[in-house]
């Protein structure tokens, strides 16, 4: 059903699969999608999805990747009457400048108000907001830390181990772990180098670090009339680095009387922050089932279908009709959490190689079907990974009954997706699954350094197939020899009979 009246057209300020899932939610409700099409690659498979397709506008200079380029992105919304722009995930969702640009020009952001983006953004202004709603912390800095001196006298009072975080960023970016006091200097100048790098901005907090906790997350939506909601919780512990790897919703950690005081702690900080629109708040839990808050995303998240499948819920039209202005059409006692999925993350990535990207065309490619599963995707046949953009190929998303049957499905479906020309994600999502730890539901962020023995699952007949093709091909080059002798006796002998 269409939105009531300001939303008839959607700029989708981004690429790949997550503007094709936006394309979908727009046809769905009646309307237009609008996509970029850009140089680096202009027969996207994404384009195909869109109901108009608009070129990226020519700039004197290139030197700001087009997704990043705010000045360009809503100029191309007004001068082609677009009503509202969408900005996905990643590049320029979380902000706040670009929402103050659509919002000055009369564009409508798809998203919280450029306050919000700002608040929630800067870490310290978060934790400020999130402890006036009575949401548990960790102990740390009041603000950014600005000098040396100052970090080792907070360490002093907080203890080791501890964490430095950027103050203007996240996505485990300008984030170093200290243990001991020793370390304190190299990472303190490490971490804000970086976050300089990652997001123009030097400052960092510091915050007492919790050794292998979990990682979940409340998802969370809210209109302008002050109804807030939340949609359950989303698994991410498993994860690299800081970056996850492999989602599932609900959580094998919570108790409906844990879930409870989780979801209520993301509420009251929505609701302190005056946020409206759908957003993520994300929470740290240790061993004792204690939780803390760490951060809040404004935006949709990848792994957003999870909770679209335990919900049945669609998390796209829910954000456009708040932007749109409309009330929320359902209350919390309408959410129910039915059954459990799984979203598996298929990048072009060579496991054994550190993760590091794969670049190529893809070849051929099959994609499992069937019921319960679901295919985010950006791609087809033909479609090349290059280094302009991510190496994500598409989300494998499965739901089912309980966990362990959604946990044997998956594996299923991930048997049926075949991808050739490129290294993929596939043998180490295999080797999740297939991990005990893992099954049992007991895992945390140190899952995959201390819990997989290997990061790439091996078939139960691959290895007697490799030491069949290597006596075959052994056989092979010894009858190649034999031949190569009986020639060489063959010339030989004629050679003796021409010289007679």
């Amino acid at each position: 059903m269409k939105p009531k009246d300001k939303i008839n057209s959607i700029l989708i300020a981004n690429r790949g699969e997550i503007a094709i899932r936006i394309a979908q939610t727009a046809k769905k409700m009646g309307i237009e999608s609008v996509g970029i099409r850009t140089q680096k690659e202009p027969n996207a498979h994404y384009l195909t999805q869109m109901d108009r397709i608009l070129d990226f506008p020519e700039r004197e200079k290139n030197d700001i990747p087009e997704f990043l380029d705010i000045e360009s992105l809503v100029l191309l919304a007004k001068r082609n009457k677009i009503d509202a722009i969408h900005p996905g995930y990643g590049y320029l969702s979380e902000n706040a400048q670009f929402a103050i640009r659509c919002t000055e020009e009369g564009v409508i952001f798809i998203g919280p108000s450029p306050r919000v983006i700002q608040n929630m953004g800067d870490k310290v202004i978060a934790k400020e907001i999130a402890a006036k709603g009575k949401v548990p912390m960790l102990g740390g800095s009041k603000g950014c830390v600005d000098t040396l001196d100052e970090a080792l006298e907070i360490a002093k009072q907080i203890g080791y181990p501890l964490i430095i975080k950027a103050c203007a960023g996240g996505g485990g970016r300008g984030m170093r772990i200290v243990r001991k006091q020793s370390e304190m200097k190299q990472m303190y100048f490490s971490a804000a180098s970086e976050a300089q790098s990652a997001f123009n901005n030097p400052e960092v907090f510091i915050e007492k670090y919790l050794e292998n906790p979990r990682h979940i997350e409340v998802q969370i939506v809210a209109d302008s009339y002050g109804n807030v909601i939340h949609l359950g919780e989303r698994e991410c512990s498993v994860q690299r680095k800081h970056q996850k790897l492999l989602e599932e919703a609900p959580s094998p950690a919570l108790d409906e009387a844990l879930r409870k005081r989780m979801t209520d702690a993301a509420i009251s900080l929505a609701k302190e922050a005056g946020y409206v629109s759908l957003g993520t708040v994300e929470f740290l839990l240790d061993k004792d089932k204690n939780f803390y808050f760490m951060e809040m995303n404004t935006r949709v998240q990848v792994e957003h279908p999870v909770t679209e499948m335990i919900t049945g819920l669609d998390l796209i039209e829910l954000q456009i009709r708040v932007a749109n202005g409309e009330k929320l059409p359902i209350t919390q006692n309408d959410v129910k959490l039915n059954g459990w999925a799984i979203e598996c993350r298929i990048n072009a990535e060579d496991v054994q190689s550190d993760f590091s990207p794969y670049l190529g065309v893809i070849k051929a490619l099959k994609m499992p079907k069937g019921e319960g599963v679901r295919i985010d995707s950006g791609v087809t046949v033909g479609s090349e990974i290059t280094p302009h953009f991510d190496s994500m190929i598409a989300k494998l998303i499965v739901h089912a009954k309980d966990r362990k049957t959604v946990i044997e499905n998956t594996l299923h479906a991930l048997d049926d997706f075949q991808v050739k020309g490129l290294k993929t994600t596939i043998p180490f999502d295999k080797a999740v699954l297939h991990n005990e730890v893992f099954r049992k539901g007991d895992f945390d962020t140190s899952f995959i350094e201390k819990d997989m023995d290997s990061m790439v699952y091996r078939e139960k007949d691959e290895e007697l197939l490799a030491a069949l093709f290597a006596v075959s091909h052994f056989e092979k080059q010894n009858k190649a020899q034999d031949c190569r002798k009986e020639d060489l006796d063959l010339w030989a002998l004629r050679n003796r009979i021409n010289n007679m």
